[in-house]
């Protein structure tokens, strides 16, 4: 087995204010918690999309619910440092990345694009960027990024200061990435009448 050239955290530490204050990782889906699709869709979908970048690493950033979260993959906690938000956990998936590169997704989207890593991966590759970031067409889509490992005391600094992603993002540069044609796959599940509509929308599908 090759060295893991690649490292995906799924950012799975939101309050999830508008569930109640429920983890929305282990929210159900379709009988599935959340986190069982995007676990499903790294190891299909990246892990064998690198297109030579090694092996895939994978890791959930969490901070709670650690048992349930580690029976689907390495946990990475940030418990200290409450909800701040999602760039603490962009910041401690860098501290403890091993890889040249980390990947960073969000938990509450179950169906982003197949072709994700792989699009991510020769934007930075043909511009030499230190982070590349997903755009819908219209809007950037910040926890859909790709950066470099020595960014990590750039956002250890940035999320001790209070700034958020997108800030931090402009900061050091980040190239945005077209995916327009993709829009409607960087849908994300807020509240609970969006997990029952998107529950609905795969049944009739079937």
């Amino acid at each position: 087995m090759r060295a893991p050239g690649l490292t995906v955290a799924i950012l799975a530490g939101g309050e999830a204010s508008r569930l109640g204050g429920r983890d929305k990782g282990l929210e159900l889906l379709a009988g599935r918690p959340l986190i069982a699709w995007s676990v499903e869709f790294c190891r299909t979908h990246i892990a064998g999309d690198t297109h030579g970048e090694g092996e895939v690493a994978l890791v959930i950033v969490a901070n709670r619910s650690l048992d349930e979260y580690a029976r689907h993959a390495r946990v990475l906690t940030d418990m200290a440092s409450g909800f701040r938000g999602p760039l603490a956990g962009v910041a401690a998936a860098l501290e403890d990345c091993a890889t040249p590169l980390l990947l960073t997704m969000p938990v509450d989207s179950p169906d982003p694009p197949d072709d994700l890593a792989w699009r991510l991966l020769a934007a930075m590759d043909s511009g030499n960027m230190p982070a590349v970031v997903a755009h819908d067409g219209e809007r950037r889509q910040p926890l859909f990024a790709l950066y470099r490992r020595d960014l990590s005391a750039s956002a250890v600094a940035a999320a001790a200061a209070g700034q958020g992603v997108w800030q931090w993002q402009d900061a050091i540069g980040a190239r945005e990435v077209d995916f327009a044609d993709r829009r409607q796959q960087f849908h994300n599940l807020n509240t609970p009448e969006e997990f029952v509509a998107y529950a609905d929308a795969l049944r009739s599908r079937d």
